[in-house]
């Protein structure tokens, strides 16, 4: 799998869906690329630490970039900030994006996982 397509991206609202999708990844040993529907929008959760490894630099690097290209800055923010750029926190190992629509969600989450399905981005932890 190189890449989710936008409506492949499972959402969930409940913890007991959240329990099942991680367990399904870890079952067939692929990250978890999956969005959260909040009470002020969603948040699209990627997360490879079951694997026991984590995205190289350059991978965070460039992953936090493409997320900062697909993102349009509210007022008042600032788009050097990591954490204002991105829209959450996007780590080696997991990651929380905030956007403000399913559809935003879905399109992210979609480009990341580019980045986290990846293997040639994987080191060990």
């Amino acid at each position: 799998m190189d890449q989710l397509a936008p409506q492949h991206v499972p959402v969930y609202e409940s913890d007991r869906t959240r329990r099942n999708i991680w367990a399904e990844c870890t079952k067939r040993n692929q990250p978890v690329v999956a969005i959260r529907d909040a009470e002020r929008g969603y948040i699209v959760r990627y997360d490879i630490q079951h694997l026991d490894v984590e995205l190289d630099t350059d991978a965070v690097r460039a992953l936090r970039e493409q997320t900062r290209t697909l993102r349009s800055y509210p007022t008042g923010t600032d788009p050097i900030s990591q954490a204002e750029g991105v829209g959450g926190e996007a780590g080696a190992v997991s990651g929380d994006l905030h956007t403000d629509s399913e559809r935003a969600a879905r399109r992210l989450a979609s480009e990341l996982s580019g980045f986290v399905f990846d293997r040639s981005n994987w080191r060990q932890r």
